[in-house]
C-alpha cells in the first residue's frame, strides 16, 4: 500500500473537504502522508495523473475527465465533489447589451474559453440554443484568470469560467443564462474526484477512507450550525476572503453518499451525460473521437465502502 499520496485541488475554489484538508483529518483516517498540489484546470489534473505525479484528484471538472478518458486515460471517476450550476459559467461585458433577446449580436466577437472545461462544455451548449454558429466567433484559449483579466481590460468580449475568475467578470458583465435556466436545458455542471484506474484498484480501501473524510466533512458543512466553525479555515484554504467564500459555498451542493450512488447521479445519469458531452466536444472538433460508453469509467466501489464505514 501507498506510503504518501498526492492529491490535485483548485484554490479559490472553496469546498468543504478543505476543512478536512486543514485539520489533518485525511492523514489521521488514512494512515499515509497526504501532499496537496493546486492546479490552474482539469486539463492539467489529467496530464499530472498520467504521469503518476497525482493519485487523486478533488473536484476535477466532469468534461476535462471526458476528454481524458476519451483519448484512452485510464481515469476513473470515484464520487460527485461538487454540484455548481451557478458557478461556472459565460459573461458578456455589460457595455455590449447583449442578453438572451439578442444573442446573435455576438457574432465576430473575442470569447475567452478554457478549452475542453466545463466552462468550454456550457459555452457550445449555450451558443447551440441560441442557434449562433461558434464559427462565427473568435475563440481563445484562456484559464479563467488569464480570462478575466483580459476581460476586465476589454480586450475580449465575453468570457466562460467559474469560480473567483467569474466572480471578478460579473463586475464588468453579464451572464446569457442563469444556473436554473441551463440546468433546465440539461447542462449539468459537476466536478468528480478521479484517479487512475490502476491505483485505485490497488488502493481500494485507501480510497474509500479519503472519500469517507470528504463526505463526513460535507455532512458537517450540511448544518448550518457549523458554517462559523468551518468558513474561516475553508476560506484560509481556499486562498480567499470569507465573504467571497460564504458567497461562491452558497451556489455549491454537495450530495450525499447515498445520493451519489442514486440514478440521478453515479447509478446511470452521469454514464449518459458523459456520452453527451463527448458528442458535443466531437461535433465542436475538440476530440477525436469517444467511448461507445461511459460506463467503465465510473467506479462506485469505493464510495460505496466508503457508505459503510
Amino acid at each position: 500500500m501507498a506510503e504518501s499520496i498526492t492529491v490535485g485541488y483548485f484554490l479559490e475554489w472553496p469546498m468543504p473537504f478543505e476543512y478536512a484538508k486543514q485539520m489533518g483529518t485525511y492523514e489521521k483516517e488514512m494512515g499515509v502522508d497526504v501532499n496537496w498540489v493546486s492546479f490552474e484546470s482539469g486539463v492539467k489534473m489529467s496530464a499530472a495523473m498520467a504521469s503518476g505525479d497525482v493519485q487523486l484528484s478533488v473536484s476535477q471538472g466532469l468534461p476535462p475527465f471526458v476528454v481524458a478518458t476519451s483519448a484512452g486515460q485510464d481515469l476513473q471517476m470515484l464520487d460527485v465533489a461538487v454540484n455548481y450550476a451557478e458557478n461556472d459559467n459565460c459573461v458578456v461585458r455589460s457595455a455590449l447589451e447583449i442578453d438572451k433577446t439578442n444573442v446573435a449580436e455576438l457574432a465576430g466577437k473575442k470569447v475567452a474559453v478554457p478549452l475542453g472545461t466545463g466552462a468550454h462544455y456550457s459555452f457550445l451548449k449555450q451558443m447551440e440554443h441560441f442557434g449562433v454558429d461558434v464559427g462565427t466567433l473568435e475563440v481563445v484559449d484562456m484559464d479563467p484568470p488569464d480570462g478575466a483579466a483580459a476581460f476586465a481590460q476589454g480586450s475580449v468580449d465575453m468570457f466562460c469560467g467559474w469560480g473567483g475568475s467569474l466572480r471578478r467578470a460579473l463586475e464588468s458583465g453579464n451572464v446569457l443564462l442563469t444556473g436554473a435556466e441551463k440546468t433546465e436545458l440539461g447542462i449539468l455542471v459537476f466536478d468528480v474526484t478521479s484517479g487512475p484506474a490502476g491505483w485505485v484498484s490497488e488502493n481500494g480501501d485507501l480510497v474509500a477512507k479519503f472519500l469517507k473524510v470528504t463526505a463526513d466533512a460535507n455532512a458537517m458543512w450540511a448544518d448550518p450550525a457549523n458554517h462559523a466553525t468551518m468558513l474561516p479555515v475553508i476560506a484560509k484554504d481556499a486562498g480567499m476572503e470569507e465573504a467571497a467564500t460564504a458567497e461562491t459555498m452558497s451556489t455549491f451542493t454537495f450530495p450525499t453518499i447515498e445520493e451519489q450512488l442514486s440514478s440521478k447521479w453515479l447509478g446511470g445519469n452521469a454514464q449518459t451525460f458523459m456520452k453527451g458531452v463527448a458528442d458535443v466536444f466531437i461535433q465542436a472538433g475538440s476530440i477525436g473521437a469517444a467511448l461507445d460508453s461511459y460506463e467503465s469509467t465510473v467506479n462506485t466501489g469505493p464510495l460505496a465502502a466508503a457508505g459503510k464505514m
